[in-house]
């Protein structure tokens, strides 16, 4: 149960606590009061989208603070999170960096605050009931009746594998149909390929080849001059060499300190001859060969014109091989594999379907309940004779959800045959439908509010305890609010529940009636809640009914007020906080202004 909410810094609200009590909870005041921001702040608890915009002109940070009763909430004790106390949840955004989620001071992701908050706050948004006017809603408020989420979950798991099953099999029949020409490229590919018997850095010689073949006469002519000078001509290299080692010895036997030099020059005649040894062998293979150096090129024009259509060199030409290599096997093989996938689909796609019917199947029981469920809740929400039916009818195919098309059928009037909700209901009916279903949906599971009424008992709440309507009263007015009022008010002897209204016949109901008001203050503006009572709770609900007050007014509200204690006599609830400093709930937090 939702116990105090404090605000600081959230779009035009600067620091605003409120205290809401057992019951039914009603915030009424004047259009752009800011009513609709105290929900949005709720919503960021359930983790919606924030954006720096949602920061109050000139802050720094906006933060929002929601203190429930103790909840008995598996996530919470996986986390280790002690909530003996109640359980504090709170978000701030700020201007420079990334916003902060935590639980009792836990810091947690905003997932986690979101699920936690899911727990404990149902918000039926202002204009959730225009969900009801998508088709594709409608089977999914079915399935969430029924509570299917299980069976559609495992359901959809199946049907994306039979849909790969299904591309398989359809790519495989597509290259069947194929194969035989594919096979043939492939194999006049390969043929091309190893017919050329490549050899990884083959290129880099045939290259280097054919620049010795294209100067070989240049070569030639250079190694013979070489050789000549350092061998075979007259005054050659070694021949001076060993004038130079006779002159060296004549040195050394007169001063020694030559022989170091003749060591030196003598053990260079064994380099020189061996130089002169590779040169001799080197010119002789430099002849004219006019045939092979025909031949290099014309196999380096072959490596390149298969480098031009299967790759930039011969390593990515032989690999290009080796995958046609293993293509032409798939292909091969196709057959086989078809034969196995086929059975495997026809397998699957049998469960899949013996799973959509039986989706149907609950689908239909969960229909025909909801339908009369919702029939009584529209009889207590004033319409006499309307009829919704959930119309389920086949699809020719199997999807994502099943095989079912379903649309709510909707005749507000007798002698009307049903027609699609979306076509005929007017606003003020959507909003009634919408109410109808929460209510249904609240009380599908009568041990779902034993459970919450025992848990009320032993001091444990269990499940989302308070229900949030923010204007779901639109479009409608007079006795039928009435009867909207006095259904919010049933709901909430079950649930804590917190409406936002602009009526007054739903505001006389209440037990705990909050007004939202905005004032100019130095040039801001500042939004406040207070709570009324007695003669103030009166002039509101004289405002409500025609915006002036006047004595004839003021008399409504006053019959308008003691037919709603009279019709339900709930208990006073606790004093609001408006100071933000003390509370008569001794289980509430203090919120001290600007406390972080």
């Amino acid at each position: 149960m939702l116990r105090e909410l404090h605000i600081k810094d959230f779009t035009i609200i600067d620091d605003l606590s409120i205290s809401f009590s057992e019951g039914f909870n009603v915030l009424t005041g004047e259009t752009g009061a800011g009513k609709s921001i105290i929900v949005d702040a709720l919503g960021l608890l359930l983790g919606e989208k924030a954006t720096q915009d949602l920061i109050r002109s000139g802050c720094e940070e906006a933060r929002v603070e929601a203190f429930f009763d103790q909840a008995r909430i598996a996530l919470l004790e996986d986390l280790d999170i002690d909530c003996s106390d109640g359980i504090i949840l709170r978000r701030q955004l700020a201007t420079k960096g990334k916003g902060r989620a935590f639980i009792n001071d836990t810091s947690v992701s905003l997932q986690t605050i979101a699920a936690v908050g899911r727990e404990l706050v149902d918000i039926h948004g202002q204009h959730e009931h225009q969900g009801l006017l998508k088709k594709e809603s409608h089977l999914e408020i079915v399935d969430s009746f029924g509570g299917l989420a299980g069976e559609l979950s495992s359901f959809r798991v199946l049907f994306d594998a039979v849909s790969e099953l299904k591309e398989k099999v359809s790519a495989i029949r597509a290259s069947i149909r194929e194969r035989d020409q594919r096979m043939e490229y492939l194999r006049f590919q390969m043929s091309e390929i190893e017919a050329a018997s490549l050899v990884d850095g083959e290129k880099q010689a045939l290259e280097e080849e054919r620049a010795v073949l294209m100067n070989a006469g240049k070569l030639k002519e250079s190694a013979e001059s070489a050789y000549g000078l350092i061998y075979s001509a007259e005054g050659s290299a070694l021949e001076q060499l060993s004038k130079v080692i006779t002159s060296v010895k004549e040195m050394s036997r007169i001063d020694r300190a030559a022989e170091e030099a003749l060591t030196l020059v003598q053990s260079a005649i064994p380099l020189v001859e061996d130089a002169s040894g590779l040169l001799r062998r080197l010119k002789e293979t430099y002849d004219i060969d006019p045939d092979r150096l025909t031949a290099v090129e014309e196999r380096l024009e072959l490596i390149k014109k298969l480098e031009k259509k299967y790759g930039d060199s011969i390593r990515v030409v032989l690999q290009y091989c080796e995958k046609a290599r293993e293509e032409l096997r798939s292909l091969e093989h196709a057959g086989e594999h078809m034969e196995g996938l086929e059975k495997e689909l026809a397998a699957k796609s049998e469960q899949l379907g013996a799973l959509a019917a039986g989706l149907t199947k609950k689908r239909r029981a969960a229909a025909e309940r909801m339908s009369m469920l919702v029939g009584k809740e529209l009889a207590e929400l004033g319409f006499q004779k309307a009829e919704l039916i959930i119309e389920i009818r086949q699809r020719d195919e199997i999807c994502v959800s099943g095989m079912d098309d379903i649309e709510f059928l909707f005749s507000a009037n007798p002698g009307e045959p049903p027609r699609p909700l979306v076509r005929v209901a007017s606003g003020g009916e959507l909003s009634r439908i919408m109410l109808g279903l929460k209510c249904v949906e609240m009380g599908k599971d009568g041990n779902r509010v034993l459970a919450i009424k025992k848990g009320v008992a032993d001091g444990v709440s269990s499940g989302a305890r308070t229900l949030i309507f923010d204007e779901v009263d639109a479009g409608i007015g007079g006795a039928t609010a009435q009867r909207v009022g006095a259904r919010l008010a049933s709901l909430a002897k079950d649930y804590q529940t917190l409406c936002i209204t602009h009526l007054p016949q739903i505001a006389a109901l209440a037990n705990n009636h909050l007004k939202v008001d905005k004032e100019l203050l130095q040039n801001r503006v500042r939004v406040s809640v207070s709570r009324v009572e007695g003669n103030a709770r009166q002039e509101e609900l004289a405002r409500m009914l025609g915006g002036a007050i006047t004595d004839r007014s003021l008399l409504h509200a006053e019959e308008m007020l003691g037919h709603g204690q009279k019709s339900y006599n709930m208990e006073t609830p606790p004093a609001l906080n408006k100071g933000g400093k003390k509370t008569t709930n001794p289980q509430l937090p203090v919120f001290d202004q600007g406390e972080e």
